[in-house]
């Protein structure tokens, strides 16, 4: 068995690809190598992302001095509405893009005296670096509040979907709640949440250990890496699903919305038509009961709904109608 990479060797890793881009542009071979590295491994993204936040939040305070204090640019109040971050575009470029808007993060105080909102609306996605170098990147209409103290890292996930880039800090636990649930970590590492309408919330652990509890009660289940849960809320009456280890190859699918991708294996062309009414306006309305039941497989880009459309009538041979807010597919009709 081929031992898996440790969590210190990815972020070494990283480190060093920041530092060498420190040094100067990097050649066509060096980014290629780079942008293999970074597809390789589901925690390579994000290691790269912290290595970068901590490098540049350390260059920002030798610049400004030992004498800056960062609380005379914050004023107490009430929460605002922040939209830092990149989109899905910059976000496939890991080079200046990246670090641009990673550097809003070196002028943000450590201690926020009120919650802080960040938000993204349909077909948005968003980088959120926070005050200690830990990251969130939001996916499509989703938000969340942040509220850092002296003994705790609190964020709350109100909607959607947020993919947790967390900073090691013995001293200050990092907790994500979401309704009367609540995940948290002190060691650091990377984990996914997700809570849409009714459904479960749903958790992917990817780097690292956490603990998953009530928010009334705190720490709770310990889950490793590589493992997945459902959770309920009380209100809901149900209980958590057993957690399960999860493939690499599902990992990835799962992560695929960070680039800009939804990643189908075995789902209906109905459960698809569904998932792309997170990203677009635009709706994919599957006319035929049989085709809708079909099953797809495959990597497509989240904002094309009208390409995934025509593939899907290219594919079953059946004829396609795009209006403005909506594609049609249907099987041809008998005799046509």
């Amino acid at each position: 068995m081929v031992a898996r990479t440790t969590s210190q060797n990815v972020d070494d890793a990283a480190a060093a690809w920041v530092a060498r881009e420190d040094r100067g542009a990097l050649s066509t071979a060096d980014q290629a190598a780079l942008d293999a590295w970074l597809h390789a491994d589901p925690r390579h993204p994000g290691a790269f992302l912290r290595a970068r936040a901590i490098s540049l939040r350390s260059e920002a305070a030798s610049a400004l001095g030992e004498d800056f204090d960062p609380t005379r640019f914050t004023s107490p109040g009430r929460p605002r509405l922040q939209q830092i971050g990149a989109s899905r575009r910059e976000l496939t470029a890991w080079g200046g893009g990246l670090a641009a808007c990673v550097a809003v993060a070196a002028g943000v105080s450590l201690t926020l005296t009120a919650p802080t909102a960040h938000a993204t609306v349909r077909g948005q996605m968003r980088l959120v670096p926070l005050p200690d170098g830990s990251t969130v990147l939001l996916n499509t209409a989703s938000r969340i509040t942040v509220r850092y103290s002296e003994t705790r890292r609190l964020v709350r996930l109100v909607e959607g979907e947020a993919d947790f880039t967390v900073l090691s800090d013995q001293s200050r636990p990092f907790v994500v709640q979401v309704g009367d649930r609540q995940v948290e970590t002190a060691d650091g590492g990377g984990f996914r949440l997700r809570k849409l309408g009714g459904a479960p919330i749903d958790l992917l652990v990817h780097q690292g250990v956490v603990q998953v509890g009530r928010a009334q009660t705190g720490r709770g289940t310990v889950l490793g890496s590589d493992t997945r849960i459902t959770l309920a809320e009380a209100q809901s009456g149900a209980g958590d699903s057993s957690p399960r280890h999860v493939s690499p190859g599902v990992i990835n699918r799962e992560l695929a919305w960070r680039d800009g991708k939804i990643a189908f294996e075995g789902e209906s062309l109905d459960q698809a038509a569904s998932a792309f009414r997170r990203y677009s306006d635009v709706r994919i309305i599957i006319a035929d009961p049989t085709l809708a039941r079909e099953p797809v497989t495959g990597l497509f880009s989240a904002n094309d709904p009208v390409g995934f459309g025509r593939a899907v009538a290219d594919l079953f041979g059946a004829p396609v109608r795009v209006e403005p807010d909506r594609v049609v597919v249907g099987m041809p009709q008998a005799g046509a």
